[in-house]
C-alpha cells in the first residue's frame, strides 16, 4: 500500500511538471518578446555569417582555374615562362592552344579564356591580358608576370588588349549598380507589404514592375549620364537591370507567401549572403573558391552581372544562359507567389 502511494505520488508530480512545462511553453510561444529574442539570436548569427561571406570571398583572392589561350609551338623561352606562370601561380593555369591569334582573340572576346600566351618564335614573349575580361585576374597575371620574367632572365610583354572603360579602371561598376538593383528590389517589396498590405497579388506584382522600371533607368541613367561612370548601352542595360530588380523583389514575395514573416532570411541569403560574393562582380569567378564559383552564375545577382558585362564590354557575343537565368527566376517566384495566394484566398 505504502508502495502504491509513493507510485501516486511521483505520477503526481511528474504531471505537475509536465503540466508546468506546457504551461511555461505555452506562455513562451505567446509572448510578445519571442519574435523579438528569435530576432535578436538571428541578427547576431547573420552578422557573423555575413562578414565571412564576404571575408571568404573578397579577402584573398586567388586564381583555383584560369582559363588561358596559348598560341602557336612553344619555343624555349616561351615554353619556360608559361610554365614559370604556372608554378608562380600554384598550377592554376589552364591552357587552351589556337593555331592562330585571331582564334585566341574571338576566345578572349568570347569569354572563354582570360588572357593570351603568345609563343610564335619570331617575337618575344607576350602576355595579353584583357581587364574586361576579369579585372582581379588580369591584375594577378600582370603582377605575377615581371618576378617569371626576372627569374627565367627572358623579357616579356605585357599589354592589356581589352582594357576597362576610364571611369571604371577597376571594373567594379557593374557589380555596384546590379548590387544596387536586386537590394533595392528586395528592401522596396519588404516596404510594399508593409506600407501595401491591402493590394491584391495582381496589383503588387504590378507596382513591382513599375518600381523596377523607374528605379533601373534611375540607375543607369546616374552611372552613364549623370557620372559618366561607364558608357552603357542603354536600353539593354536598363532592361536587365529591371529584370534583376524584379527577381529581387518577387523572390521575397515567394518566401513571404511560403514562411511568413521570416521571409527575409532565405531572400538575404539567396542575394546578399551568397548572391553577390558568388556573383563574379567584385572578385571574377576564375578566383573565387569553387562552390561560389560553381554556384554563382546560376543566382540572380551572377546572372545579372554576367549578362550586364556581355552587353558593356562584348556587345557582339551574347550569351543566353544568364539571361535565361534570371527569366527562370522571375517565372517560379512569381508563379508560386500567385499560386500561394490563390490557394489562400479560396481557402478564406
Amino acid at each position: 500500500m505504502a508502495e502504491r502511494n509513493t507510485r501516486g505520488c511521483a505520477d503526481d508530480e511528474a504531471a505537475r511538471r509536465t503540466a508546468r512545462g506546457k504551461g511555461f511553453g505555452d506562455a513562451l510561444r505567446r509572448s510578445r518578446f519571442l519574435p523579438a529574442s528569435v530576432l535578436v539570436l538571428l541578427v547576431s548569427a547573420a552578422a557573423g555569417v555575413f562578414a565571412w561571406s564576404y571575408i571568404y570571398a573578397f579577402a584573398n583572392p586567388y586564381p583555383h582555374s584560369v582559363p588561358v589561350a596559348v598560341v602557336g609551338t612553344a619555343e624555349a623561352d616561351h615554353g619556360v615562362f608559361l610554365a614559370g606562370m604556372d608554378k608562380a601561380l600554384d598550377m592554376s593555369l589552364v591552357p587552351h592552344r589556337y593555331a592562330t591569334y585571331a582564334q585566341a582573340r574571338n576566345a578572349v572576346e568570347e569569354q572563354t579564356v582570360f588572357a593570351i600566351f603568345d609563343e610564335r618564335p619570331d617575337r618575344a614573349v607576350v602576355l595579353d591580358v584583357s581587364s574586361a575580361s576579369g579585372a582581379s585576374v588580369a591584375e594577378v597575371l600582370t603582377a605575377t608576370a615581371p618576378g617569371v620574367s626576372k627569374a627565367i632572365a627572358v623579357d616579356v610583354v605585357v599589354r592589356d588588349i581589352n582594357p576597362s572603360q576610364r571611369g571604371d579602371p577597376r571594373g567594379l561598376a557593374i557589380f555596384y549598380i546590379t548590387l544596387a538593383a536586386v537590394v533595392v528590389g528586395f528592401v522596396g517589396s519588404i516596404q510594399l507589404s508593409v506600407h501595401a498590405n491591402a493590394l491584391g497579388p495582381i496589383e503588387r506584382i504590378g507596382f513591382i514592375c513599375a518600381y523596377s522600371l523607374l528605379g533601373a533607368f534611375t540607375i543607369a541613367a546616374v552611372v552613364d549620364w549623370l557620372l559618366g561612370a561607364l558608357s552603357l548601352p542603354f536600353l539593354q542595360v536598363w532592361l536587365t537591370l529591371t529584370l534583376a530588380m524584379y527577381v529581387a523583389s518577387t523572390l521575397f514575395l515567394m518566401f513571404r507567401a511560403l514562411i511568413g514573416r521570416w521571409a527575409i532570411l532565405p531572400t538575404w541569403a539567396v542575394i546578399v549572403l551568397i548572391g553577390n560574393p558568388a556573383s563574379g562582380g567584385a572578385v571574377s569567378w576564375p578566383l573565387l573558391p569553387p562552390f561560389l564559383r560553381i554556384v554563382g552564375p546560376w543566382l540572380p545577382s551572377g546572372a545579372a552581372i554576367e549578362a550586364i558585362h556581355t552587353e558593356v564590354y562584348f556587345p557582339g557575343h551574347l550569351h543566353g544562359l544568364p539571361f535565361l537565368v534570371l527569366a527562370g527566376w522571375a517565372l517560379v517566384a512569381t508563379s508560386v507567389f500567385c499560386l500561394v495566394e490563390y490557394r489562400k484566398a479560396r481557402a478564406h
